[in-house]
């Protein structure tokens, strides 16, 4: 046996933040404990794999983006495996698996993987195991860990299947046969009888390491009279328990320190999304009032002498650095202050292990340390397990390491949600939690993330306001917790709401404020079109928009272009527009006061709105959601709808509003049409695929 070569499959993955790149990696390091060699890929490299001719089984990881599009690295693999006029058998000679990842809390959950899986299928690919869908809303590791676990087996069987394939060649017919009626129920998502003992079996040779320390080997547990765990510190079973961790990733960054000077890259070749643009700041507007309990802001970017472009409903991307003050901490705990301006040169290292290891791409070659922990590291970003499982190795008291080691292994899954993940803990948290922690900046590299840009809709009209774009946004605000013991403001509002303080008017509460600024400020963003969130095509379609608080914020772009519009073009009929809009409380959190002239002007026929948390004295109380007030104008919102085939937009926070809102229409549809429930969603579902119900929504 030991004579044998390893067995391959090939090992597909397509990664928009580096989360599916990871979990293939991972498949790919456990791979050789079990006798298998997995030959890995990004999707992308269309040049390096040939799924026409592949006989080996495949295994794909592929998360989903957007508004539940694949990631940008999967488009031409999608784009070439949906040509109309591939044959339905064009991949019947094809065995694979696929692991999903998405988050529940938008609309098409793991459609990346769906739309693929789904492809395959219909061009004759056939399932070797089922496929797994995580769910980031809960955590991706209760379905990842089992489904890997689960994988081993499911290989080995199709392998052996092949093999057997091969050697009969008079016989493909019943091999084919045996091969698509395999039972399936031991590749169960999750941990079946079957695994449990595979896993016992291959105890040995699983690629995760097992710690069999007693609670009496390092003070594990809470102090008397602690009887709850936390970030520090576990309680049984977990703290009496053997663990089982990761396997160790293997290093393959080298970080040489440099006595020569010189200039630090431009931001924006950091992005590969496309065009970055250099644009000043022009005007700061608060739109809430000081003792609001959020604080609204209303930027307007200077883009004249720019080649961007944009429509209303549009987004763009934002590169911001992480905080001053956070990267000079991470520096000073790292012993690195007086290095912070030194030039360093990342490479790979000599003899790694790992498989095609390259330098990350937002890494330049050459910078300055402070550089790289400014603008492209995510600092902020969710320690995942592999990086608390390389963290234990820097970690010197012993019951800080056993602490990490819950953390990150199977035993102690559910206090990693609920101390590492739920409650948002960064790199910092950790290191102050954990004092005896010294990473190496080789290790950061490795583990953080890139620092992603933010995404923002457009609040204004190109056409109303030709060379401006104006966004809002709130400033978002992290309290202190238990696992982090100080406040934050979140990386890009922060940033910016710091950055435009000599511009800001906290008396202003109006859009068209004529106060002009020589600000110098600049900030760099790219463009990243909507495919759908646009005004109807035809002027004379209705349409309805839903947008409490900065949900408003496209909203004022399509009202500002659609005023344009009526006065450019008196000849045109022009659909009647209904906006819900709700906040807080009127005096305080009513963002854009001039709705009032674009109803009063005819741009907007009908305007509802609604204040969650002022009292009322009427006798039957008023609505206190746009929920509510699309229920109490159920008729109209169905005629739109149903009978004049309007649009309806939602735009805002996709937990607290946006599906409270689909379950309003839900039961308007149902009422009105005197249909059940079941036909009312169906018609919804009909909406939403012909893009007439829209969403642009955040968690």
């Amino acid at each position: 046996m030991c004579c044998e070569s390893k067995r391959r499959f090939l090992l597909l993955y397509a990664t928009q933040k580096g989360q599916a790149k990871a979990i293939a990696e991972e498949i790919w390091q456990q791979a050789g404990a079990h006798g298998l060699e997995a030959d890995m890929h990004c999707i992308s490299e269309m040049d390096k794999y040939n799924l026409e001719t592949e006989k080996d089984p495949v295994v794909i990881v592929i998360s989903t983006t957007g508004t539940g599009e694949p990631p940008d690295t999967a488009r031409k693999f999608v784009k070439k495996i949906q040509d109309k006029t591939l044959p339905p058998d064009h991949f019947a000679h094809l065995q694979y698996g696929l692991l999903g990842l998405g988050d529940s809390e938008y609309m098409f959950f793991c459609n990346g993987g769906r739309t693929v899986d789904r492809r395959l299928q219909e061009l004759g690919a056939q399932h070797f195991y089922d496929t797994g869908l995580a769910d980031d809303c809960v955590g991706l590791e209760l379905v990842v860990d089992p489904w890997i676990d689960g994988l081993w087996l499911a290989l080995k069987e199709a392998l052996q299947l092949q093999k057997e394939k091969e050697g009969m060649n008079s016989a493909v017919d019943a091999v084919s046969s045996s091969i698509s009626t395999a039972p399936h129920s031991m590749h169960e998502l999750k941990l079946s009888s079957e695994v449990q003992s595979l896993k016992l079996e291959d105890e040995g040779a699983r690629a995760s390491d097992v710690l069999s320390q007693k609670p009496g080997d390092v003070n594990l547990v809470a102090p008397a009279g602690d009887t709850e765990p936390s970030l520090v510190h576990s309680v049984p079973p977990v703290s009496q328990s053997a663990l089982n961790i990761p396997a160790l990733p293997p290093e393959y960054i080298e970080v040489e320190f440099q006595d020569t000077q010189g200039e630090n890259p431009h931001v924006s070749s950091l992005i590969s999304e496309g065009t970055t643009f250099e644009v000043p700041v022009t005007k700061a507007v608060q739109l809430t009032r000081e003792d609001a309990i959020k604080t609204a802001l209303l930027l307007e970017l200077d883009i004249a002498d720019t080649a961007f472009e944009y429509q209303p409903g549009d987004a763009f991307c934002v590169i911001c650095p992480n905080n001053v003050s956070e990267v000079e901490e991470v520096l000073h705990i790292l012993g690195l202050s007086e290095k912070g301006d030194d030039f360093v040169c990342v490479k790979v290292k000599q003899g790694t292990k790992k498989k095609g290891a390259s330098r990350p791409q937002h890494i330049p070659e050459r910078s300055t340390l402070k550089f790289i922990l400014t603008w492209c590291l995510e600092i902020r970003a969710i320690p995942k397990k592999a990086f608390l499982r390389a963290l234990v190795e820097c970690t010197s008291d012993v019951g800080e390491k056993r602490r990490l080691q819950e953390l990150c292994s199977r035993q102690g899954a559910s206090d990693y949600t609920r101390f590492i993940r739920d409650s948002n803990v960064c790199l910092l948290d950790l290191l102050h939690a954990f004092p005896s922690c010294k990473p190496s900046l080789s290790l950061l590299i490795e583990h953080l993330p890139k620092l992603q840009a933010r995404s923002y809709s457009v609040s204004s009209s190109n056409l109303y306001q030709p060379g401006r774009l104006h966004f809002v946004f709130n400033v978002v605000e992290f309290p202190a917790s238990p696992s982090r013991p100080v406040s934050r403001k979140g990386v890009c509002t922060g940033w910016l709401a710091e950055l435009v303080t000599p511009l800001l008017h906290p008396s202003k509460n109006c859009l068209d404020t004529k106060e002009e600024s020589s600000s110098t400020e600049k900030i760099s963003i790219f463009p990243r079109p909507s495919n759908a969130f646009h005004l109807p095509a035809d002027p004379s379609v209705p349409f309805i928009m839903v947008g409490p608080g900065t949900g408003i914020s496209p909203f004022i772009g399509f009202l500002q272009h659609r005023q344009k519009l009526r006065e450019q073009h008196t000849d045109w009929e022009f659909g009647e527009t209904w906006l819900f809009f709700g906040c807080r409380h009127q005096d305080r959190d009513y963002l854009f006061k001039q709705l009032q002239c674009f109803l009063e002007n005819g741009t907007l026929t009908h305007l509802k709105v609604c204040f969650s948390r002022d009292s009322s004295t009427a006798e039957v109380a008023p609505p206190k959601y746009v929920q509510d007030i699309l229920r109490f104008c159920a008729k109209e919102v169905a005629r739109v709808l149903l009978k004049e085939r309007g649009y309806f937009y939602v735009c805002g926070d996709k937990k607290h509003m946006a599906d409270d809102v689909s379950d309003a229409i839900v039961d308007i549809l149902s009422m009105e049409m005197e249909a059940d429930k079941l036909e009312a969603m169906k018609i919804l579902a009909m909406l939403r695929e012909t893009k007439r119900y829209l969403q642009d929504v955040w968690s």
